[in-house]
């Protein structure tokens, strides 16, 4: 457990989308423009509630995620920030990134983000392949994700991402190439890039269920991470984690805080924290998020044990005590998606006990399958197995 005055990053999560994606089983929905309003209300309601329980705690990092935050008006978007300044110590070069569809912006609205304090954008282009694009239910087109890259330098981004998927059904090698090489030539601060998953409940099951499209093809999606494995590291960019990519200091720092296990708090509905040895969620539906956090206010004391907060939480619906085991499985897996990997020092420190002690066996039958090595007192993933990451994986879980 972090110390009190430890440093502490938020996740905002909004939930609105205009199309929801064929692949995408995020918490996230189309058609409830009218609850855009009151949704605001509640969360600068949530932001007051959570700010006495971790006041004197800096904010390094601030994520806007979605559903598609850029759907805000301008006006939310300083009303949100303002009132996470008035609840939260952001720390004056706090890293505030801001997830965006191309197809919903353009130069004034950028303006109006790098106004508001926003200083790292992340577009979610996915492809340069207008037929890609309209596969996978994106309501942009390629040419629209080129603009609203051009429109963001000019409007004096100086951080931004570019999101890609890989190994779409029958894509060929040479179109996920392609697109690569134009994501290149962009030079854009930072790259992610994810292999299509096929997740249980979304259209893009049913319709590979339903036989309408066939499910990516998981040797082809091999040979397309390879590929960039290798591309990339000439151009400027080193890979620093399993998906993602970025030049020279320009990490994504919240998500580093997720891959070191640290704190953070999720606000929002369905958006999840880890705090005071807890991992816990807010209720997932927009609406009954609204309602919970109408009038709310919470009876805790600021110097209540994180059970008693928690539970003083109107909007909080899920709740789990992080045993010892599950935070040593947590912090070992998070920290292997790094390409830096784990500091064995840092890890026996932090729990107490040596990570070859606990783990004394899946590790003699990884080292014989040429998945992990060690270096300068890391542990870390082969290049073999970042592409079979979820067999190193299952095997660190608590039983």
């Amino acid at each position: 457990m972090s110390a009190a005055d430890d440093p502490i990053s938020l996740y905002v999560h909004i939930p609105f989308c205009t199309l929801k994606c064929s692949y995408c089983d995020f918490n996230s929905y189309a058609g409830i423009d009218e609850l855009m309003r009151p949704f605001v209300e509640s969360l600068v309601a949530e932001f007051g509630l959570w700010g006495a329980f971790v006041e004197g705690r800096s904010v390094p990092t601030v994520f806007f995620g979605g559903g598609t935050p850029s759907l805000l008006p301008l006006a939310e978007v300083e009303r949100i920030m303002s009132a996470l300044r008035d609840s939260f110590a952001i720390e004056p070069d706090a890293e505030v990134s801001f997830e965006a569809n191309p197809g919903t912006v353009d130069l004034e609205y950028l303006r109006g983000l790098v106004r508001a304090g926003i200083n790292r954008l992340s577009f979610g282009v996915q492809s340069f392949h207008d037929d890609e694009l309209s596969a996978l239910d994106r309501i942009h087109s390629a040419e629209e994700a080129r603009q609203g890259y051009r429109w963001a330098r000019e409007a004096g981004f100086e951080r931004i991402n570019l999101d890609y998927i890989y190994g779409l059904p029958e894509q060929p090698m040479e179109r996920w190439q392609a697109t690569i090489e134009e994501a290149i030539e962009l030079a854009p601060e930072h790259l992610s890039l994810y292999a299509l998953t096929v997740e249980e409940g979304t259209k893009l099951a049913y319709d590979i269920d339903h036989g309408r499209v066939p499910g990516p093809d998981a040797d082809e999606q091999a040979e397309m991470y390879e590929w960039s494995m290798e591309r990339l590291p000439g151009t400027g960019y080193a890979q620093y984690e399993i998906s993602n990519w970025s030049r020279p200091d320009e990490e994504c720092r919240h998500n580093l805080v997720y891959w070191h296990n640290g704190e953070w708090l999720g606000l929002g509905p369905g958006a999840h924290s880890h705090w005071g040895g807890f991992r816990f969620a807010d209720v997932y539906s927009p609406k009954q998020y609204v309602e919970r956090l109408k009038d709310a206010e919470t009876r805790a004391n600021p110097s209540a044990a994180p059970a008693e907060v928690l539970k003083a939480m109107p909007q909080v619906t899920f709740t789990d005590l992080q045993s010892p085991e599950t935070a040593i499985a947590d912090t070992a897996i998070l920290a292997l998606r790094l390409n830096e990997g784990l500091d064995l020092a840092e890890f026996a420190a932090r729990f107490g006990r040596e990570f070859d002690d606990i783990y004394e066996t899946p590790l003699a039958e990884l080292a014989e399958y040429d998945l992990l090595e060690r270096a300068n007192g890391r542990l870390r993933l082969t290049q073999r197995g970042r592409l079979l990451a979820n067999e190193v994986f299952v095997r660190l879980l608590p039983d």
